[in-house]
């Protein structure tokens, strides 16, 4: 899509009917995207998943090998001190992984480019849209599933919420492939590993102002 030729989305209702078009902001959705910061984002996102628990034992740490196997002269063998030497089956081990924290943090204006940029490829794919408020009696799937199949919905679904309501959080909480979140929650991996990204006006707008306002 060429971001010269369209600067708004279409709000939607629960059904799927359009029921407005809405402008964006062109600081933010202006067609640009820089894949290698993407890529450096998604990395340091990943290490700070890492659990970082691997761990073995130096031959300091292993137990037994207290006694030298043999002695020192006389029996043809070469000299040994430990049977828990690297060398040995049952030994220590020689620069093995031990716990560490792998994770680090990127400035804050790199995240926001970031987030800034996944929004215009998902514009450009024309996999964004904007959705009426969604109000629920009572926390029921059944109802939640009507509206992903008034609006079409497949795949990997990221719903962006200014608030999420607890009968929302009930009723989605078992459909798989969904997720829901709040517009100051969201994070870079959330928009690149769902295929459709439906926001409520009211989370677009807090999206839009925290992406100007942070420093």
């Amino acid at each position: 899509m060429n971001p010269e030729e369209k600067k708004f989305l279409v709000l939607y209702d629960w059904q799927g009917k359009e029921k407005e078009k809405i402008s964006l902001d062109p600081d933010i959705f202006d067609g640009e995207i820089n894949f290698d910061l993407l890529y450096q984002v998604k990395l340091m996102y990943e290490a700070n998943q890492r659990q970082g628990t691997a761990s073995t034992k130096t031959r300091g740490e292993v137990s037994g090998g207290g006694r030298k196997p043999w002695r020192q002269k006389g029996t043809g063998r070469a000299r040994m001190g430990s049977i828990r030497s690297p060398l040995w089956r049952g030994g220590g081990k020689v620069f093995g992984p031990t716990p560490r924290d792998y994770a680090y943090r990127l400035p804050k204006k790199i995240l926001r480019r970031a987030i800034k940029d996944c929004l215009n490829i998902h514009w450009k794919d024309e996999s964004i849209s904007l959705i009426e408020e969604i109000k629920l009696e009572k926390p029921k799937t059944k109802d939640f599933m009507q509206i992903l199949k008034g609006l079409n919905l497949k795949g990997r679904v990221l719903f962006v919420m200014e608030g999420i309501a607890p009968e929302i959080k009930l009723a989605s909480r078992n459909i798989p492939n969904v997720e829901i979140k709040t517009a100051k929650d969201l994070n870079v991996l959330d928009l690149l590993y769902n295929e459709r990204i439906l926001f409520t006006p009211s989370a677009l707008s807090r999206l839009m102002e925290r992406l100007k306002n942070e420093t």
